[in-house]
């Protein structure tokens, strides 16, 4: 379970930090804090709310689908840390946003949308009589346009991923070719 500081205590160490007291590992080491990143995503909060953005939250914070979606997409599409997005998306925990990451890549959309909480009934539930053929035509096309919009927007995300992961190796082959001619451009002068 991770330790918890009360609101004095961050107030202290990141306004030491601030008035240029020490830096983040000091600080971090002189406090037996349980990383510097802590005391980063302190000085970060305290720069974007004030001292109200240290103050612990008493209840868990609601995501809705499409947030989770933005904010999984934007992490895959882009080079931003977990810390930055979480910081530019008000989440207080990054662990959230990395915890969604992986359950996208594992699972798709089914791996980031709510379940239902509790224990499912014993009771088996009772049927309903169909209305009419039309309304479960429909409902059931609805559903299918539905399932298809989910599969584009996790066929999207795969692709981005996928273009940013092939220019990150062209990059690497690149500089590795550079290396090489810079080697031989060396053995030749001498």
């Amino acid at each position: 379970m991770s330790k918890k500081y009360d609101f004095e205590f961050k107030l202290k160490v990141v306004e030491e930090y601030l008035s240029g007291k020490g830096g983040l590992e000091y600080l971090s080491a002189k406090y037996s804090l349980t990383s510097h990143t802590l005391l980063k995503r302190w000085v970060a909060t305290y720069k974007k709310h004030g001292a109200q953005g240290l103050l612990r939250s008493r209840k868990n914070k609601k995501y809705d689908l499409q947030f989770k979606l933005d904010a999984v997409q934007w992490y895959l599409t882009t080079e931003i840390s977990y810390d930055e997005l979480a910081q530019q998306l008000d989440v207080s925990n990054p662990s959230l946003l990395c915890q969604w990451v992986s359950n996208f890549r594992k699972y798709g959309i089914d791996g980031i949308s709510d379940k239902p909480k509790g224990r499912p009934s014993a009771m088996p539930k009772k049927k309903e009589l169909p209305v009419a053929n039309s309304i479960e035509h429909e409902s059931s096309d609805a559903k299918r346009i539905k399932e298809l919009e989910e599969k584009v927007l996790h066929l999207e995300i795969e692709n981005a991923f996928l273009k940013e992961l092939r220019r990150l190796r062209l990059e690497e082959e690149a500089m590795k070719k550079s290396q090489e001619l810079s080697a031989v451009s060396e053995e030749n002068t001498d």
